[in-house]
């Protein structure tokens, strides 16, 4: 399915769920200002630190050939780098961050944390702009766990990335 992927030539985004070709709406406006904060907090934090790569979407993260998806910011340690390749992240990122619109509510919260737990992503966050909510997920060995949350204001802390804390305020306003 991935090689029939690469083929399609058009300006859609396109995500692949269990071997099912999906489209992925363009962002909202709000979406992409969350989006660009966030991704500027954790990418300042990681490269003052030395401790990896950070990536926004589009970029496709190729878990298999059935299960390709593109997370709005991933992170990869620096000794994982290794699954960093010229056209895509082929392997497990370390923490993967979804924003989630009110369309794709279910797929972020449900369908892609079950196979990002599948795979072993060790942390996942779920970002939802309109409620001004952060919720970060560690695995754990029956699954995603929450470790920290905030809900319009406060701070929340990463696990992976130790150290990183980011007050709600920076990712919203």
């Amino acid at each position: 399915m991935y090689a029939d992927y690469l083929k399609i030539d058009d300006n859609n985004r396109y995500e692949i769920f269990n071997g099912e070709l999906c489209m992925v709406p363009a962002p909202s406006t709000n979406h992409q200002s969350v989006s660009r904060n966030l991704e500027f907090l954790i990418w300042n934090f990681v490269k003052q630190k030395g401790l990896g790569k950070v990536f926004y979407a589009p970029i496709d993260v190729v878990f298999d050939d059935d299960e390709v998806f593109q997370p709005d910011i991933v992170f990869i340690k620096s000794e994982n780098q290794h699954i960093i390749r010229k056209s895509a992240i082929k392997g497990i990122p370390d923490l993967i961050v979804e924003i989630v619109s009110p369309s794709s509510a279910f797929y972020a919260t449900v369908e892609k944390k079950e196979v990002y737990g599948k795979y072993g992503v060790k942390e996942y966050w779920l970002v939802f702009p309109d409620e001004k909510v952060i919720e970060i997920f560690i695995l754990g060995k029956e699954g995603y766990v929450e470790f920290c949350k905030s809900k319009k204001k406060g701070m929340v802390r990463a696990n992976i990335l130790e150290g990183l804390e980011i007050d709600s305020k920076d990712v919203f306003e």
